[in-house]
């Protein structure tokens, strides 16, 4: 499943990185309309700009392993810590629901 996670972040402006042993992300570039409007929003920086990050951590467990998953949008600050912004869509959910089946996993 992770593989087939790191295949699909190909994408024009997708990067893949391995944050962790267990965590793995796929850094997105942003429309400019939805960077500019997530900078404005959140009063973001304009020298690092918004992106869009699907990630997911595995976690060995009895069952085998435990996937979790989220996308956000992570837009850097002039000043601080970056704004980690929830993005929640049907469409996303019932993507993962059938990979997670498609790998013998049980969504929740």
């Amino acid at each position: 499943m992770l593989e087939t996670f790191e295949i699909s972040c190909d994408g024009p402006g997708e990067q893949f990185r391995k944050t962790k042993s267990t965590q793995f992300e796929c850094l997105s570039a942003l429309p400019p309309d939805t960077t500019a409007f997530l900078i404005l929003s959140y009063d973001g920086s304009t020298q690092d700009l918004p992106k869009g990050i699907r990630r997911l951590s595995a976690r060995r467990n009895t069952a085998g392993y435990r996937v979790d998953a989220e996308l956000f949008f992570l837009i850097p600050q002039k000043e601080g810590a970056p704004v980690k912004v929830p993005i929640e869509s049907a469409a996303l959910d019932q993507e993962l629901t059938t990979l997670y089946r498609y790998f013998g996993g049980m969504p929740l």
